[in-house]
């Protein structure tokens, strides 16, 4: 055991869980190889990698900062720190924003329409629902370790 964790650096249980995840690798490519799709996914999987590298990166990175700069050094009584009740609800808003955007700003509706029988109706109102959702339990889980910290 301890010549083949020399050789390979680690527990074989970490070789296993590498070799399995190849696996699905090559499974999930093995069916869209057979789909026919290849270069409809070549050309969305170079799109998004290009999209978030160039884009999306710096927007939420320099956004992350300015949040930081903003925040730096206001802490509750007992020190805590606001960034993480600021940075999680945007994060999970922004994502369903990314995920959701056709159908939240209503630029899919016929090809929506056709492929599914439901309109687009609701789609805005939801996620900003879940935006004000996730903003008030921040806000609230905020105040309570506010709350416990000051006790």
């Amino acid at each position: 055991m301890s010549l083949f964790k020399r050789s390979y650096g680690a527990s074989p249980l970490h070789l296993i869980a590498h070799l399995a995840a190849f696996a699905i690798a090559a499974y999930a490519i093995a069916q869209i190889v057979r789909g026919g799709t290849v270069v409809n996914f070549i050309a969305w999987f170079v799109g998004a990698a290009f999209l978030h590298d160039f884009v999306f990166l710096p927007l939420y990175s320099g956004l992350d900062r300015l949040a930081r700069h903003r925040t730096r050094g206001r802490r509750g009584p007992a020190t805590v720190p606001v960034i993480n009740h600021v940075r999680v609800p945007a994060l999970i808003s922004g994502l369903l924003l990314l995920v959701y955007f056709p159908l939240i700003l209503g630029l899919a509706e016929r090809r929506y329409f056709r492929a599914t029988g439901h309109h687009l109706e609701g789609y805005a109102r939801n996620w900003l629902l879940i935006t004000a959702i996730l903003i008030t339990g921040s806000a609230v889980l905020y105040a309570l370790r506010v709350r416990r910290a000051h006790v």
